[in-house]
């Protein structure tokens, strides 16, 4: 059950993340400000594919497992951009929660079982 609310949490938070990289202006913005606004709509694109790969991956399982490594990954690179611009920690936060959360999805779904 737990397991499943942090699967639909991620992807509705994936959904809203991707479409505004397309457009919200803070976003624009923030891309400008690390320094990468040529990513900008790719990181929407990967965000937005990760989110539907959880929803389908509810009957597709290793679906689910490919769309938590692919969103891990997204967040790791972008714990590594903010911190390489010299964010502080609470502009770091938020891309280090999405980053252990979907590795730890990864991990259950690939290793283990909800140990809540």
């Amino acid at each position: 059950m737990l397991l499943n609310s942090l699967l639909l949490f991620s992807s509705i938070s994936f959904f809203f993340y991707g479409f505004n990289c397309f457009f919200s202006g803070f976003i624009i913005e923030e891309f400008k400000r690390y320094g990468i606004p040529q990513f900008r709509k790719l990181t929407g694109w990967l965000q937005l594919m990760g989110a539907m790969g959880i929803i389908i991956g509810f009957w597709i399982n290793n679906l689910q497992v490919l769309s938590t490594l692919g969103l891990s990954l997204l967040m790791l690179f972008g714990v590594i951009v903010r911190i390489k611009i010299k964010d502080n920690l609470i502009q770091i936060l938020p891309a280090l929660g999405y980053f252990l959360l979907n590795a730890y999805l990864f991990y259950m779904l690939s290793f283990g079982n909800c140990v809540f």
